[in-house]
């Protein structure tokens, strides 16, 4: 896989330097004694190219003079993820049939910089972890950790087993989000652009959410109502998980929630 940018390239560097095959600086660029000096450290290859160069191997993107050949994207086990989750130190994040790689890469992105977060994917009818992707990440799936798994309800039925309350972002007839206490171990699921949470996975919810929009016709693609959901989900989340409603033994009921 190729990652390449300024940002996304330092961040790598920074936070996963095994993962790095070689390096491809461009003539002149300001970095390069940094990312020498750090590559030495991990004995990284490091190949200062032409411009003409950098730009065949970025297939004329634009590189930032800046690009760098790692190891294929390393998924996490749900398994490991899921008991982190009941324990209240991570959050889930289900993908329900995203195909924009573009929207999935900010989805990591925003997850990246809010911490504690980890996404959940199909492994059919979903996007994946692509060049792409980390573009728009950019150094955020260094940060978030991303699951593949055979059946999404599966997977949801199984963190419901594990005391984990199962939050849905929808367009409509969901309680305002500014308006909810939210109950933890939480996890969250967000559905395509043009489908939505699909009708097979709404009733493994065990609440709907929507985000109060001031003008009805307009809507927030998957990328932005993510990163809303998430910093709400941030800055409500308890402190000491211990202190979650899981740990101890007691839940919260949707049924008194403002609607």
């Amino acid at each position: 896989m190729k990652i390449y940018g300024k940002n996304p390239v330092l961040e790598r560097l920074k936070a996963d330097p095994k993962s790095i095959r070689v390096i491809f600086v461009q003539s002149g660029h300001p970095e390069h004694s940094y990312i020498a000096s750090k590559a030495k450290k991990y004995s990284i290859p490091v190949q200062v190219v032409e411009a003409r160069k950098m730009l065949k191997l970025g297939r004329s993107m634009n590189t930032q003079g800046l690009l760098m050949d790692v190891q294929d994207f390393e998924y996490a086990d749900y398994e490991d993820v899921v008991e982190e989750a009941a324990a209240g130190t991570t959050v889930l994040v289900f993908i329900d049939g995203l195909n924009d790689p573009q929207n999935l890469g900010a989805i990591i992105r925003s997850l990246g910089c809010l911490g504690g977060f980890a996404l959940v994917l199909p492994t059919h009818d979903s996007v994946h972890v692509t060049d792409t992707v980390l573009r728009v990440a950019c150094g955020g799936e260094n940060h978030v950790r991303v699951v593949k798994v055979n059946n999404l309800n599966q997977a949801i039925t199984k963190a419901k087993s594990k005391g984990i309350w199962i939050a849905g972002s929808v367009v409509k007839d969901g309680i305002d989000l500014k308006e909810t206490k939210l109950p933890f171990p939480l996890a969250l699921v967000i559905g395509s652009e043009e489908k939505g949470i699909r009708d097979v996975t709404l009733p493994r919810l065990d609440v709907k959410l929507s985000i109060y929009m001031a003008h009805p016709r307009m809507a927030l693609n998957a990328a932005h109502a993510a990163s809303i959901f998430c910093y709400e989900i941030n800055k409500q989340r308890p402190k000491n998980a211990k202190k979650t409603n899981s740990q101890s033994g007691e839940k919260v009921s949707f049924n008194n929630l403002p609607e």
